[in-house]
């Protein structure tokens, strides 16, 4: 039996060199008690091998993965030089001069790496360690800096009153100041972009319009507040709006006009289609079509460089394309909480506007004015005031100008001519423009009321130095009482109201019971005073006698 094992071995060496050396010896005895090789101590240990060889298993596969994923890594990086990254692709053409530029640039940065180091392979690690570190700062910053608390718009039940219009539609508004019979002046204010009838102007008090005499009436906007959508409205149909309510609350002469900001579109609307009624205009930071084709290329180029470029932006997709809007609205305004009005509006603002902005008072007004702003949660109207503000309106400001209209052609308008009875008619608005200008204002550059100026000669233009956006208008007392006094002159309170006329006396002749008429003499009838002195002093006139 020793024979056999010893001629084995040779052939147990041959096998050894080709399969490998497995470490598993096996026992010449096999274990009858056992019955196999678990049986005994042997079992055991051949049990033992087995754990020790699948752990030594799993590190050869990861080591063979890891060596399979660099070649791999190698075979995309040569066949990305050999397709993509060649002198004559167009990436190369493209991007290869700009990355050599940064590259010379930033040269000066591998003198700091060592000298057995390549600085490509060096750079691309020292770059993915940034990023790293740049991700893990990211995910943690909630943990280091606290969120503060979101606000969530909160809908308040309604409280406007309303008006029936012709075409079946409702506009809510709200009055303010002295009763209609009272005015002396009647103010009518549309209002601007994101916001309500309850805006007109902010932080106006009741006295100062007691004082004045005004009764100032402000609505909402179709598809705004409380006030029902319009299926197709346009510039026209908002000044038909506002002479529709003019007559339902009694407003029976000459009105003005107050906006502000985007809110003056409507205004210019209605010196336009309504002249008749308006008695003149108060803007205050007017805005006007940032594609008015009469505006000069240094003008637009004023007014655009100050904005932020996402309010460009939304500018350009309003015209470009306004179904992409809806998206923009619903993650703004529309997302159901409350945020700061130049992340909103994409506003740019000045130090006095941003000091106002933060004031507790300014806080709560609009928060609540856009809480009723978007109350029936529609896109659509946002929509269409984005699109109205700079697609055509059907008129340009200069078109209020006044002018003399150019005589009629013809024979009969010559021979009229030459003698003397042509009457002059004039076109244009014939009353009261006037416009206050801040000239730190980044929201509505003073480039234009530099344009106004320009196409009205005759509107009084007020530049106001150091003021902004929103300081002249929003809660300032004695800015509104510079306005009112500015247009309206000294204060004169309301209007007295007339005394009811007395009746008067019956001078109908008396009848008896018998039908005979009974002569009366007025002055010998005596008064009611002297009836009671004689009722009090009965003996008086006997006294006297």
């Amino acid at each position: 039996m020793s024979e056999v094992n010893e001629s084995s071995s040779p052939w147990r060496e041959g096998t050894g060199s080709v399969v490998g050396d497995t470490e598993i010896r096996y026992n010449s005895r096999y274990s009858a008690v056992g019955g196999g090789y678990g049986g005994g101590p042997a079992g055991a240990e051949v049990k033992g091998k087995d754990g020790e060889n699948w752990k030594f298993h799993a590190v050869e596969f990861a080591k063979g993965f890891a060596e399979m994923s660099v070649e791999f890594g190698k075979g995309v990086r040569d066949v990305l030089k050999q397709s993509v990254i060649r002198e004559d692709s167009i990436l190369v053409r493209k991007v290869g001069p700009l990355c050599c530029k940064v590259c010379r640039r930033l040269s000066f940065l591998n003198e700091y790496l060592p000298e057995d180091r390549d600085p490509a392979h060096a750079w691309s690690v020292i770059f993915f360690v940034l990023f790293l570190a740049s991700a893990v700062l990211i995910a943690s910053n909630d943990n280091i800096y606290p969120t503060t608390s979101v606000k969530k718009v909160c809908i308040h039940p309604p409280s406007a009153s309303r008006i029936s219009l012709p075409d079946g539609r409702h506009l809510a508004y709200q009055q303010q100041g002295v009763p209609a019979e009272l005015a002396r002046f009647s103010m009518i204010a549309p209002h601007s972009f994101v916001s309500s009838r309850l805006a007109g102007i902010p932080g106006i008090k009741t006295s100062l319009l007691q004082e004045y005499g005004i009764r100032l009436i402000t609505y909402d906007l179709p598809g705004f507040g409380e006030s029902d959508p319009h299926p197709s409205r346009n510039l026209e149909s908002s000044a038909m709006d506002m002479l529709h309510l003019s007559y339902a609350v009694d407003v029976t002469d000459k009105f003005w006009v107050v906006g502000f900001s985007d809110g003056c579109m409507h205004a210019w609307a209605a010196l336009r289609y309504i002249p008749d009624r308006i008695a003149g205009a108060v803007m205050v930071a007017p805005m006007v079509n940032p594609y008015e084709p009469r505006m000069t290329n240094e003008e637009k180029s004023k007014m655009w460089k100050k904005w932020t470029t996402k309010k460009k932006n939304m500018y350009i997709l309003a015209r470009k394309f306004p179904r992409l809007l809806p998206y923009f609205y619903r993650r703004s305004f529309l997302s159901g909480v409350h945020g700061q009005i130049e992340t909103r509006l994409a506003l740019s603002l000045g130090i006095r506007d941003k000091a106002l902005l933060e004031h507790p008072l300014f806080e709560k007004f609009w928060q609540r004015d856009v809480e009723e702003s978007v109350r029936q949660k529609n896109a659509k109207p946002f929509v269409e005031e984005a699109v109205l503000q700079v697609s055509n309106w059907g008129f340009s400001p200069a078109d209020l100008k006044v002018q003399r209209k150019r005589p009629g052609k013809g024979i009969m308008h010559w021979i009229k001519s030459l003698f003397g009875q042509t009457e002059e008619i004039l076109t244009g608005f014939l009353g009261q423009i006037h416009v206050w200008q801040g000239m730190e204002d980044m929201v509505v550059p003073p480039s234009t009321s530099d344009f106004l100026q320009r196409v009205l000669p005759d509107a009084m233009v007020h530049r106001l130095l150091y003021e902004g956006h929103f300081t002249y208008f929003y809660f300032c007392d004695e800015c509104h009482r510079h306005i009112f006094s500015t247009v309206f002159g000294n204060p004169q309170g309301p209007l007295t109201p007339e005394p009811d006329p007395e009746p008067e006396p019956d001078q109908s002749p008396i009848q008896n019971d018998d039908g005979e008429t009974q002569d009366t003499i007025l002055d010998d009838v005596a008064t009611d005073e002297e009836n009671v002195s004689s009722v009090v002093n009965p003996d008086k006139e006997d006294y006297n006698d």
